[in-house]
Order: C-alpha cells, then sequence, then structure tokens
C-alpha cells in the first residue's frame, strides 16, 4: 500500500508564500497521479490542484489559479504545492492523495474527492495577521 506524508503547513501573513511537501513510500513517476486538496475550519473537504503521472500536465481550480503551483521530483518520489499571495481564504488543512488516472483524479479535484483512496494525514496552513 502507498502512503503518503504531508509536511510544509505552518503560519504565514496575508500575501506570504507557503511551500507544501507531500513524500510517498514508493515509485509514484508513471504510476500516479498527484492531487491537493484542502478543508477549511468548519466546511467541505475542495480540490485544490493536481499533477499527472509523469508530471507533464498541471490543473488548478479557479481559486487558485496564478497563485499556486504544483510540480513533483520524480527521484525523490515528491510532489510540492507552492503557494503565494496567500488569502486568509486559504486556511484549512492541506492534504494529497494519489491516483493511477490522471483523468479520475482530476475529476475528483473538480467534483468529487469521496472515490480516492490513497490520502496522507494532513498539513495546516494558517494564513492570518
Amino acid at each position: 500500500q502507498l502512503r503518503l506524508v504531508e509536511s510544509g503547513g505552518g503560519l504565514v501573513q496575508p500575501g506570504g508564500s507557503l511551500t507544501l511537501s507531500c513524500v510517498a513510500s514508493a515509485v509514484i513517476s508513471d504510476h500516479y497521479a498527484i492531487g491537493w486538496f484542502r478543508q477549511a475550519p468548519g466546511k467541505e473537504r475542495e480540490g485544490v490542484s493536481c499533477i499527472s503521472s509523469s508530471g507533464g500536465s498541471t490543473k488548478y481550480v479557479d481559486a487558485v489559479k496564478g497563485r499556486f503551483t504544483i510540480s513533483r521530483n520524480s527521484a525523490a518520489n515528491t510532489v510540492y504545492l507552492q503557494m503565494n499571495s496567500l488569502e486568509p481564504e486559504d486556511t484549512g488543512v492541506y492534504y494529497c492523495a494519489a491516483s493511477d488516472s490522471s483523468e479520475i483524479m482530476w475529476a475528483s479535484v473538480t467534483a468529487d474527492y469521496r472515490h480516492l483512496e490513497i490520502w496522507g494525514q494532513g498539513t495546516l496552513v494558517t494564513v492570518s495577521e
């Protein structure tokens, strides 16, 4: 079973930047698409971004497009989420997830995350003065 571990969360002021990491326990390059999701206090989990198994394609929801960048380091079995121009609305627990289908991952990011089975434990991001 593939395991994912997120890190990099913390407290940052509005307009600041933060980079999250998702480290996999096995090779994910050319095998798994990786997505980022977040859950604000009292809210439902929502999709943020995803990257294809090769790293050749990326997708973003409108709320973060132009501010966040997803990337992967195949040798390190790691996917990153670089977050710039952070806003209080970006506050929440950020999770990464894996799927062997890039199409299913994008559908999960934009519509329904509940079909995904492989998740990390989450890392908390707080954007506040």
